[in-house]
């Protein structure tokens, strides 16, 4: 896992719950903490960390990757605008990510393991997206439809079909 997805967890919590709670995220995790943008990290350490955010906030881990999710969007806008500003809303935005967004994060942190995504657009505008990837975080691209959709201040509703799955799931997404 690459460092800026640390990176962005801790500015996420810090904002959040304050700093001392990163802290204690770390620390309950049994992690130094000391994370760079570029660097490559084990994935055991995100799922450390969101196994402690889960205990600590009372929360599912599903429900504190969909939380990182949603609330890292604003966070990558910041960092990175011509990501963001070419699309005029989320949905084109969520379209692009295999064909414009990740091309874009393999060249600013080269070896990131994306995700990959095959998307389905339904004549009524409905877009089923089935989520691939060894890393089973579709909770977290759960999160980053529904940051998407906040960032251009859309309503989304979604629902998921085949969760659980080892390395793919689907969610149906309806702009409202």
């Amino acid at each position: 896992m690459k460092g800026v997805v640390f990176n962005l967890l801790e500015e996420a919590v810090t904002a959040a719950f304050g700093l001392d709670t990163w802290d204690d995220l770390l620390d309950d995790a049994g992690l130094p903490g000391a994370y760079t943008s570029l660097g490559n990290y084990s994935d055991a350490e995100i799922e450390a960390l969101v196994g402690a955010a889960a205990r600590r906030l009372d929360m599912e881990p599903a429900a504190v990757l969909r939380w990182f999710g949603e609330r890292a969007m604003p966070l990558l806008k910041a960092r990175y605008p011509a990501l963001f500003d070419a699309h005029p809303s989320s949905r084109s935005f969520i379209l692009s990510i295999n064909s414009i967004i990740h091309p874009e994060v393999r060249k600013l942190y080269v070896g990131a393991a994306c995700p990959f995504f095959h998307f389905r657009e339904d004549a009524d505008g409905v877009v089923s997206m089935r989520y691939h990837s060894t890393r089973r975080m579709f909770d977290l691209a759960h999160g980053f439809v529904l940051g998407a959709a906040a960032l251009w201040r859309e309503t989304v509703t979604v629902v998921r079909h085949g969760a659980g799955s080892p390395d793919a799931d689907t969610m149906v997404i309806r702009w409202v």
